[in-house]
C-alpha cells in the first residue's frame, strides 16, 4: 500500500509557521508522508495554513487553494489558518474539500479521517479545562529546517484599530506550562540549536502567575546547554523591563527583541489603540541597547494610516531616526474591511502612501548600516545553516547573517559543527556581513 504524500503551505507569520510544525507532526502520526508542494508529482492532501492580515494575504490564500486544486485534482484541499475564522463564508464557497477552524488546526486529524485511513489512537486527544490555557498533544516536526518555532502563546485582545488579528486567533491564551517545558525538551533531544518562541505576543505569556520570565529561567535550567533560545515578535511591554536583566544575565538568550512601534506620532499611535507613548517605547529600547551590548532591536511601523498629515510623517520620520534601532520593517496602510480603521474617514492616498513609504524604507537601509558598521570586526557563535561553494551561512544571537568563506575540503565537517565561531569582516548585502572562523 502506497504512503499516503502531504504538504502544508504556510502563509504569514512565525506563529503559522509554528502550527504548520504541529500539524506535520499529527499528520505523521497518521500515516502520512511529508513532501515540498514545489517538487512533489502527486499530493493525496494538501493543507492551506492561510493569513488574513492583510487583503492581500487572504488573496494569496484563496489563489493557493486555486492553483494546487489544479495541479493535483485528486488532492483532497483543506484550508485552516486566520482566514478561515475571518472570511469563512467564502472559504464555504471556495470549491475546497474541508475547512476547519483555526483553534482546531491542530486537531487536522480528526477533520479528515472520514477521508483517509486514520489510525483513531493516532488522534490528538488532549485538551484544557481552561479558557486561558491550551494543551499541544505531540511536538512540531520541522522538516527541511534547522531552528524550531515553539508556540507558547495564541491570541489577542488588545483590537488595535487597524488589526484584524483578534478576530483570526481568538482571545489571548497561554500554553501549559509543563506542556510547553515538554515539547522544549525534545526539541532540544531532536538536535535544534536554537528554539524560537513565538505568539501573537509572548510578552503576556502567564500560566498560573508564571511569566515569560519565569519560563526562560527554567529552560535555561536544562541540560546540555548546546542551544539558545531567541524571542519572537513581543508586543511592548513597558512593565516587563526585567525582561532586559534576564536577556543581559544569560548568554543563551539570543540578544534580540522585535518590538512593533507602528508609529512615531503619538497622535496616530492613539488613533490605532496602542497602549503605549512613543515616550515609553524610546525609553525601554534605550534602556535595552544600554544594558545589552550589541542587542539587535528590530521594529515595524505603518505609513499612510487615516488622518496621517505631514506633520504626523514628519513626527514619525524623526522619531525613528532618533533610535538605536537595528532594523525597520515598512508597511504601508492596507484598508482591512472588519475593522474600525477601514471606516475612518481621512483614508491617504495610495500615491502618498507609496511616497511616505519609500522615504522609510530608505531610512531602512540607512539604520541596517549603522548598526552592522558597528559590528566590524566582533565575534559571535553562528549555527551553520547552509554550505555553498565553500561558503557558510548562519545568524549570530544578535540577528545578522554571517557569510564565511571556508576551506572547501573542511566544509561538509564545520556543517556539522553545533556552533562556529566566526569574525565579522564587513559589510555584505542587506542585513548581512562578510566574515572568516576565529
Amino acid at each position: 500500500m502506497n504512503q499516503k504524500r502531504t504538504s502544508i503551505i504556510t502563509i504569514g507569520c512565525r506563529l503559522n509557521q509554528a502550527d504548520t510544525a504541529l500539524m506535520y507532526a499529527q499528520l505523521k502520526k497518521g500515516g502520512f508522508e511529508i513532501e515540498k508542494h514545489q517538487t512533489c508529482s502527486k499530493l493525496d492532501l494538501i493543507i492551506i495554513n492561510t493569513c488574513s492580515v492583510t487583503s492581500s494575504a487572504s488573496q494569496k490564500s484563496r489563489q493557493y487553494a486555486r492553483s494546487m486544486k489544479e495541479k493535483h485534482p485528486g488532492a483532497v484541499i483543506v484550508v485552516t489558518g486566520c482566514d478561515t475564522e475571518v472570511d469563512r463564508e467564502k472559504w464555504s464557497e471556495a470549491g475546497v474539500d474541508i475547512v476547519v477552524p483555526n483553534s482546531q488546526k491542530t486537531n487536522i486529524l480528526s477533520y479528515i479521517r472520514n477521508k483517509f485511513d486514520i489510525p483513531l489512537d493516532s488522534i490528538n486527544q488532549n485538551h484544557s479545562e481552561r479558557f486561558d490555557i491550551f494543551i499541544q498533544d505531540s511536538s512540531g516536526l520541522f522538516p527541511f529546517k534547522s531552528r524550531a518555532n515553539l508556540k507558547i502563546q495564541d491570541g489577542c485582545d488588545a483590537f488595535c484599530t487597524y488589526c484584524i488579528v483578534p478576530y483570526g486567533r481568538g482571545n489571548p491564551r497561554s500554553r501549559e506550562w509543563n506542556d510547553t517545558l515538554r515539547e522544549f525538551r525534545e526539541l532540544i533531544a531532536y538536535g535544534f540549536k536554537e528554539i524560537v518562541l513565538t505568539g501573537v505576543n509572548i510578552a503576556t505569556y502567564n500560566d498560573s502567575r508564571r511569566s515569560l520570565i519565569d519560563l526562560l529561567k527554567e529552560m535555561l535550567a536544562e541540560e546540555p546547554a548546546t542551544y539558545r533560545i531567541r524571542l519572537g515578535s513581543t508586543e511592548p511591554q513597558f512593565s516587563m523591563k526585567g525582561l532586559i536583566e534576564t536577556i543581559a544575565s544569560e548568554s543563551r538568550i539570543c540578544r534580540f527583541l522585535h518590538l512593533p512601534l507602528q508609529h512615531g506620532a503619538n497622535k496616530i499611535l492613539q488613533a490605532m489603540g496602542r497602549s503605549y507613548s512613543r515616550e515609553e517605547f524610546a525609553d525601554f529600547v534605550r534602556e535595552a541597547v544600554r544594558v545589552i551590548p550589541d542587542i539587535c532591536i528590530g521594529s515595524d511601523v505603518i505609513v499612510g494610516f487615516p488622518g496621517e498629515t505631514d506633520d504626523d510623517f514628519q513626527e514619525c520620520l524623526n522619531f525613528l531616526k532618533s533610535l538605536p534601532l537595528a532594523y525597520l520593517h515598512v508597511f504601508g496602510y492596507s484598508k482591512r474591511e472588519g475593522t474600525p480603521a477601514a471606516s475612518y474617514e481621512n483614508q491617504i492616498s495610495p500615491k502618498i502612501i507609496m511616497a511616505r513609504h519609500k522615504i522609510l524604507t530608505e531610512l531602512a537601509s540607512e539604520l541596517s548600516t549603522r548598526f552592522l558598521s558597528k559590528q566590524v570586526n566582533k565575534t559571535f557563535m553562528i549555527i551553520p545553516e547552509k554550505e555553498s561553494e565553500g561558503v557558510i551561512t548562519g545568524w549570530t544571537d544578535n540577528y545578522i547573517k554571517a557569510c564565511v568563506a571556508v576551506d572547501r575540503s573542511k566544509a561538509e565537517m564545520l556543517m556539522k559543527e553545533p556552533f562556529l565561531k566566526v569574525k565579522l569582516t564587513g559589510l555584505g548585502g542587506y542585513r548581512e556581513m562578510r566574515g572568516e572562523l576565529a
